[in-house]
């Protein structure tokens, strides 16, 4: 017999408390899907909260979402420095060059003040208004970029590898300032309304530093982060591995994590099951050209090997959907999940 039909908040709490819900949780992440819904180029998109509110509303009455996304774009964060943000007209802004050009710059700088920096308040205010249009009934997913993967942004990748293992004192003190940065800047989104935190950290992946390192660098950095942030958690390391460090991550206290969809499943849920939310693992690149059939055999197989027991949110890997993965696509997902992914999910017994 189906449960009955629950809110999304109920939904995603049921999972995250490791039980079944009526049907698997469903977070799209078409971040820049809502300008094609009002028309807009994507930079006049994200020029006004407004507009990301308006957009974000409508896809999820469109898809039947579960969330809605308060994540504008990842140069934002460099952007609330002074850096640079490159607009394009088919894809996410990219930063420019990076505002840090010479190592002595870091000890004068200072993290801005969320609330005071034009570009984070927009945030700010997107949020407010979408915790006023749906109170407790959606949850509100927010971003920080971590302080320990913001410097590919801020330096640049090969001068900031440079720093981190020829430079460890002035490593250190630019984890420090973007620490005290990422904490005031994730809190302040859960002030305006955010229900979690998401803890874009893609250089602590396996997939791209041994795990000596990450215990020595990413894990600390994270372990003050979570500690001092006022929400649940997503650890999503942007497509990147988890396997290796998933007990890690689980002792950070996190209460989710994104996994890439290049990992095995089923030995993620062996791993996480009844201690962390998975969340995955549609291939945001590959759906682009998905045909309905494959799109089914791909969701069913993702169910079957996550879905039983809860614990487990359907999502893309990257935590960004690319623009150019058409409509039709997503509300076929969206669909498939309302077909197969109804609680209990007995036919992945067949």
């Amino acid at each position: 017999m189906n449960k009955p039909v629950m809110t999304s908040m109920q939904r995603v709490l049921t999972t995250l408390s490791h039980q079944e819900p009526d049907r698997v949780p469903l977070f799209l992440l078409p971040t820049l899907h809502g300008a094609r819904e009002l028309g807009l180029s994507i930079k006049d998109y994200f020029a006004s909260a407004e507009n990301v509110v308006r957009g974000q509303l409508l896809l999820r009455k469109k898809y039947q979402n579960d969330c809605l996304d308060a994540f504008f774009y990842a140069p934002i964060e460099v952007e609330a420095w002074g850096g640079e943000v490159i607009y394009r007209e088919d894809g996410p802004p990219n930063s420019g060059e990076p505002f840090i050009r010479s190592l002595d710059q870091i000890k004068a700088l200072e993290p801005p003040r969320p609330a005071e920096t034009p570009c984070l308040r927009k945030v700010l205010d997107a949020i407010d208004l979408m915790k006023k249009a749906v109170q407790d009934e959606v949850p509100i997913i927010a971003v920080v970029i971590s302080p320990f993967s913001l410097p590919v942004m801020q330096l640049g990748f090969d001068r900031y590898l440079d720093l981190l293992y020829e430079q460890p004192a002035i490593f250190w003190n630019l984890m420090q300032i973007n620490i005290e940065f990422c904490v005031a800047w994730a809190n302040a989104q859960v002030q305006a309304g955010a229900t979690a935190i998401c803890y874009f950290d893609p250089l602590s992946s396996p997939t791209n530093i041994p795990r000596d390192l990450f215990i020595k660098t990413g894990f600390p950095i994270a372990r003050q982060v979570f500690s001092r942030t006022k929400s649940p958690i997503v650890m999503h390391l942007a497509s990147g591995s988890t396997i290796g460090i998933l007990d890690d991550i689980i002792s950070l206290g996190a209460a989710v994590v994104g996994v890439s969809a290049a990992e095995n499943l089923t030995e993620i849920k062996q791993l996480c099951r009844n201690k962390l939310t998975i969340l995955g693992n549609m291939n945001g690149i590959t759906m682009r050209h998905w045909t309905l059939s494959e799109a089914e055999d791909i969701i069913k197989n993702i169910l079957r090997q996550a879905g039983s027991g809860g614990g487990f949110i359907l999502s893309d890997n990257h935590g960004e959907i690319p623009y150019q993965v058409a409509d039709e696509i997503l509300l076929n997902i969206a669909a498939l999940v309302r077909k197969w992914g109804i609680y209990p999910l007995d036919w992945t017994s067949v």
